[in-house]
């Protein structure tokens, strides 16, 4: 059974991370159908939340408006490898954890393994609202269609904000590329210089 004192504290406004973060699986379904008996309606998302920006924040927003409590799950850094390729995260998961857990909008976070199928946290909370994304390609229409068993409803959200993880990524990378280039330019300029002096 799911102690009062903790369902209040996650219930609460303030971060409480220690309850909030849910490590497993087995105490995410006692927390939910405690939540579910009092009446709450139960909104779920999932994805990687890497370098937190205005577009995931009016996600989660947006999603936790259709609902009383909001469940984020979070892909694991080797999840988020294999999903996304060998430079990605950026931001390590403990601290994506963290940063989610301070968001307002989000009451309980658990993390998604590279074992964990995409529908393991679908069947396992039966949301009354699953929120996916159209920018992740996550969920074709076919595999919305296939979890509409395990949801009261299916929203699908499209990008809250131009900005976007990849793109701030791409910018750093071409930024970095710039400064390497301009500083192997001006070693290169030395060096030729102090050949030609001696």
């Amino acid at each position: 059974m799911v102690a009062m004192s903790n369902l209040k504290r996650i219930l609460e406004n303030k971060t409480h991370f220690d309850q909030r973060v849910i490590s497993d699986a087995k105490s995410l379904d006692k927390i939910i159908s405690r939540l579910k008996k009092d009446g709450h309606k139960i909104v779920l998302t999932q994805g990687v939340y890497d370098l937190i920006h205005e577009g995931h924040a009016l996600y989660l927003e947006n999603a936790r408006s259709h609902g009383d409590i909001l469940v984020v799950g979070v892909d694991s850094d080797e999840l988020t490898k294999k999903r996304k390729g060998p430079n990605r995260p950026i931001v390590p998961q403990a601290e994506r954890l963290k940063m989610l857990v301070h968001l307002r909008h989000v009451d309980l976070v658990i993390l998604r393994n590279v074992e964990d199928d995409i529908g393991d946290l679908i069947r396992l909370v039966k949301p009354d609202v699953l929120v996916v994304s159209t920018s992740t390609g996550d969920f074709s229409d076919k595999q919305v269609k296939d979890y509409n068993d395990f949801c009261g409803q299916i929203i699908t959200l499209p990008p809250q904000a131009a900005t976007s993880t990849s793109a701030r990524i791409r910018l750093l990378a071409i930024d970095g590329a710039e400064k390497l280039a301009r500083e192997i330019n001006k070693l290169t300029k030395d060096f030729i210089s102090n050949i030609r002096k001696s």
